[in-house]
């Protein structure tokens, strides 16, 4: 079975603090980061709940490579695919489904 995937990245309220994931269901995931269903993980010890950008593929394996890259990449260049994208930092949470 070919399953998709979503790299995505996360920042906390004022936007200072980044997180690069990837997942096969965006929805969940994103409802885990939320509700902190991992207290002790990054995202929970720093509110990292805001989704600001995200890139959709067929195959998760091409999720994986792309998360990859991103996590490789420095803070600028992280910055530079959130503002190709969404150029004031909104939650794109909305888009997905996710409230």
């Amino acid at each position: 079975m070919v399953r998709g995937g979503v790299v995505y990245i996360l920042a906390n309220q004022g936007n200072t603090t980044l997180y690069t994931g990837v997942t096969s269901n965006i929805v969940k995931r994103l409802y885990e980061h939320r509700n902190g269903k991992y207290q002790k993980s990054f995202t929970s010890r720093y509110a990292i709940r805001k989704l600001v950008y995200y890139e959709v593929f067929s195959r998760i394996e091409d999720a994986i490579a792309r998360e990859k890259q991103i996590k490789g990449g420095s803070r600028k260049k992280k910055e530079d695919l959130i503002l190709s994208m969404n150029p004031n930092w909104y939650d794109l949470s909305n888009q997905l489904g996710v409230e």
